[in-house]
């Protein structure tokens, strides 16, 4: 991974590539986080990486210990479920406020997301795929009607990119995801509320299952909210 930023939104372009480092495994949970080695991979000043850390602080990322500094925190399974109920409540309400006034726009963002994902899938581009989910949720969230479901989502963003992360890394279930999300875009665009419920709680329960099994395949735990 280039950790290297230019002079440009110094601050933002650090916790974004610390960002992607922690979801994609670079930094492993439990790691010290070293001011003086991010330095020198960031190539910026120790202000810089240290705002930078108070940022992904916020966002659960990152943890500062008394008299240990900086580490990637342990998130336990139990924890990784906890997060996928709140998505599967969240995601599962905002699915049906969405079926009772979806725009067509909106109906159409999501369908060129799912292409994009599905064009993803096969290519083996894992990043993008998580781009691409991304972009098929958000039209959904900000188009709801409930401002504090997109909101209470987008503080557990990082969190979330980093268990898609894992549980779409399990052979066979990018497939299944883009299926499970095709149910989802039929029902919203048929405005029907409990079928888009029931499809968009189904899809988080089945990423819930493919991540624990990811986790007990490669015995790796996983950041801590």
């Amino acid at each position: 991974m280039d950790f290297k930023v230019s002079p440009q939104s110094v601050q933002g372009q650090a916790v974004s590539k610390l960002r992607d480092a922690i979801v994609a495994g670079i930094f492993q949970p439990g790691d010290r986080l070293v001011e003086s080695d991010l330095c020198a991979r960031l190539g910026i000043s120790r202000p810089s990486v240290r705002e930078a850390l108070r940022s992904l602080e916020a966002e659960r990322l990152v943890v500062i210990v008394p008299n240990r500094g900086p580490m990637i925190p342990i998130l336990t399974v139990e924890m990784a479920r906890q997060i996928y109920d709140v998505r599967a409540l969240l995601e599962g309400e905002a699915a049906a406020l969405f079926a009772a006034q979806s725009s067509t726009a909106a109906v159409a963002e999501m369908r060129r997301a799912l292409e994009a994902f599905d064009d993803a899938v096969k290519h083996g581009d894992l990043n993008e795929e998580i781009r691409a989910t991304r972009r098929f949720y958000e039209p959904m969230l900000l188009g709801c009607g409930n401002r504090v479901i997109y909101e209470v989502l987008e503080t557990l963003s990082a969190r979330i990119t980093f268990l898609r992360s894992k549980s779409m890394s399990l052979t066979g279930r990018a497939q299944k995801s883009a299926r499970e999300m095709r149910a989802i875009l039929k029902a919203v665009a048929a405005g029907d509320a409990e079928a888009a419920r029931a499809a968009a709680v189904a899809h988080v329960r089945q990423a819930c299952n493919a991540a624990v099994k990811a986790y007990s395949a490669d015995k790796a735990p996983v950041p801590k909210s």
